[in-house]
């Protein structure tokens, strides 16, 4: 009787310390204090997206490795659903957001901004046959409208829009393609993308790129942190002076850039 209940206090002695180096293993996981986590969806090029080794690269990703330079930190990319990062930057699974994240009031409510960086619009890219001059053109009955979930042209779409079917999707290039083969007569989304999915499908589609809506991009903090908050906005400031966010249009929207001006639209940084 003592041989069995020493044995079963071994176990349980075993078992203790077992869960004890899990729990100290957990403590010891801590985010690494010299990094800088970055959340973006990296399917939004030319600002998010990766190259053909899959390696990280695009405007958003230029922007993060020039301010984790700037702080003295490593940089960490975490790629997250557009959907998802504000829930991750809450949590503390990442420091900022930086994915082409329109500042909104709504947003704002439960993480900060920093300043804009960014000037763009909504417009619509249609169906090439489908009668649609305006955004107003879109809210009638019978009219099937393509959005992203979790971006302004959803939400846009989901305040103004009553009559018309909202289509939602969780890619871009979805979204995109349902227009191109016709099965939505509009595709509700920035400017640039707007003109670069047109670009793609030609054929098929017809870019309204005046905008209806002015908006801006800023990166995204978790709630009081006012300290990297004014650490970010001195970078922004910085390097806008300094020529880097012309060099990054010059790097990554040199063809965009030229036929915006050709068609009156000023530029974006």
């Amino acid at each position: 009787m003592t041989t069995h209940f020493s044995s079963f206090a071994f176990r349980i002695a075993n078992l203790l310390l077992g869960l004890g180096l899990l729990v100290l293993s957990g403590c010891s996981n801590q985010r690494d204090p010299n990094a800088l986590v970055v959340g973006m969806e990296l399917s939004y090029p030319p600002f998010e997206m990766t190259d053909e080794q899959n390696v990280p690269t695009g405007v958003s990703v230029e922007i993060a490795k020039a301010l984790a330079t700037d702080l003295g930190k490593t940089l960490k990319i975490e790629n997250i659903p557009f959907a998802g990062l504000i829930p991750a930057l809450r949590t503390g699974k990442i420091d900022l957001v930086i994915s082409s994240m329109t500042r909104t009031e709504e947003r704002a409510q439960s993480i900060d901004f920093s300043d804009p960086y960014l000037t763009t619009g909504l417009c619509v890219l249609v169906s090439k046959d489908a009668s649609i001059a305006t955004i107003s053109d879109l809210d009638r009955d019978g009219i099937r409208i393509a959005v992203k979930q979790g971006t302004t042209g959803h939400i846009y779409a989901t305040e103004h829009i009553q009559k018309a079917k909202l289509l939602l999707f969780e890619k871009e290039a979805a979204a995109t393609l349902e227009v191109s083969q016709g099965k939505a007569d509009a595709f509700i989304y920035d400017q640039m993308s707007t003109y670069m999915n047109w670009k793609r499908h030609s054929k098929t589609t017809r870019p309204l790129l005046t905008p209806f809506t002015k908006e801006s991009w800023a990166i995204g903090l978790k709630k009081g942190n006012e300290e990297l908050l004014n650490e970010v906005n001195r970078f922004l400031a910085d390097y806008k002076a300094n020529g880097g966010f012309d060099r990054l249009g010059d790097q990554f929207l040199s063809e965009q850039k030229q036929a915006f001006k050709k068609l009156g639209f000023p530029f974006f940084f």
